[in-house]
């Protein structure tokens, strides 16, 4: 979960993280991004992602929005809101899932989390954030008694990624990360500083994203950085980022899912609370469950040497029949890979398509997703 959006260099509305300052001092190459003035690597994109597929990696995320969501209608709010299921959450878990359209497409994909029995936070992408209050305060007037309260400017968020995450973050904090499970998280210190710790991330390995006040970021992103330092542990961009989060086949809004995509098209039926009475966009995925889908994304494995990325067509005997949505030469797996929508007969894997290219036809095989999968260790 991550957003596009990037305006243009040297624009004077770009916003500082409260990790700016580092990332410059550091030599990180600072690109416009939603809005935000962020360090798109540091090292190198390669090296960076290499090192959070085996050590980790530390990425500053504080561009990212959280909107809290308190009251007696609290849960009802968030059930009318988002399309997975709420009630499920215990307190201290989250999930995966999205705010929809009444059509049943992607006004954003988020994370909700369960902070008390009537009091949940969604975390939203950065490009999104001014959209998702509008359209959450709108539509929570319609269901009951609940407050909806922008916290983005509460929490600096610093995620931790990599097979050494755990061991890294455990000397900053008395929290006993060992026993936070996927997708839950907890309370505690991380060098002093009070923090939610949960155990998510946007890179297809294991980790923590680390919510924090921000005038206690440099501290928390310095004191990550020690620790690990004899790890191999590195600061890492938004370039890491994105090519890691593509390898685990993630899906990035604005350009694998959006406003004109379901989350059946997109293959994320799972976040849909089917058994829920009702909430928004929810007759039209029914609708479009019993039918199926007109379109599918898939994942594209290139047997020739080339790269496909982002709106390159994809077709089929000559004929275009979609649109590639991401793109990349892997550095782990080493291979170039994409997502696309394709007409759901084209879907199997195993089928042969073409990427046009500059002008030529590279041949690919859709393939499963994610493309790439870490070893289960927890």
């Amino acid at each position: 979960m991550t957003d596009t959006s990037p305006i243009a260099l040297g624009s004077s509305a770009l916003k500082p993280t409260p990790l700016h300052a580092r990332h410059v001092a550091s030599g990180a190459r600072m690109v416009p991004y939603a809005g935000w003035d962020m360090p798109v690597e540091y090292s190198g994109i390669s090296a960076e992602h290499m090192a959070v597929r085996t050590r980790a990696g530390v990425f500053d995320v504080s561009h990212m929005g959280e909107i809290e969501i308190a009251g007696k209608d609290a849960l009802r709010t968030v059930q009318h809101l988002t399309c997975n299921d709420a009630s499920r959450l215990k307190v201290g878990q989250a999930q995966y899932s999205g705010l929809l359209t009444p059509e049943g497409t992607f006004v954003d994909d988020i994370l909700v989390y369960r902070m008390a029995p009537s009091h949940f936070m969604i975390v939203v992408n950065a490009a999104n954030t001014a959209k998702a209050v509008d359209w959450i305060t709108a539509q929570a007037k319609t269901v009951g008694d609940a407050a909806i309260v922008d916290s983005s400017a509460r929490y600096a968020l610093i995620a931790i990624q990599g097979p050494a995450a755990l061991d890294t973050l455990q000397p900053l904090t008395g929290a006993d990360l060992a026993s936070v499970r996927p997708y839950w998280f907890t309370y505690g210190e991380v060098a002093q500083a009070r923090a939610l710790i949960s155990r998510t991330g946007y890179t297809g390995e294991d980790g923590f994203e680390i919510y924090i006040p921000p005038n206690m970021a440099d501290r928390v992103w310095q004191a990550l950085l020690q620790v690990g330092h004899a790890a191999g542990v590195v600061a890492s961009g938004l370039g890491a980022r994105d090519t890691l989060r593509l390898e685990a086949a993630m899906r990035l809004y604005g350009q694998d899912i959006d406003d004109t995509t379901t989350p059946l098209e997109a293959g994320l039926a799972g976040i849909v609370g089917w058994d829920k009475p009702d909430f928004v966009g929810a007759a039209r995925l029914r609708a479009q469950r019993a039918t199926g889908p007109s379109k599918q994304l898939v994942g594209l494995e290139m047997t020739e040497r080339a790269i496909a990325r982002h709106g390159y067509p994809v077709l089929h005997e000559g004929a275009p029949v979609g649109t590639v949505t991401s793109g990349t030469q892997t550095p782990f797996l080493k291979k170039a890979v994409a997502m696309a929508y394709v007409p759901p007969a084209l879907a199997t894997s195993g089928t042969r398509v073409d990427v046009e290219i500059r002008g030529r036809a590279s041949a690919a095989t859709v393939v499963p997703l994610p493309f790439y999968k870490r070893p289960r260790t927890v």
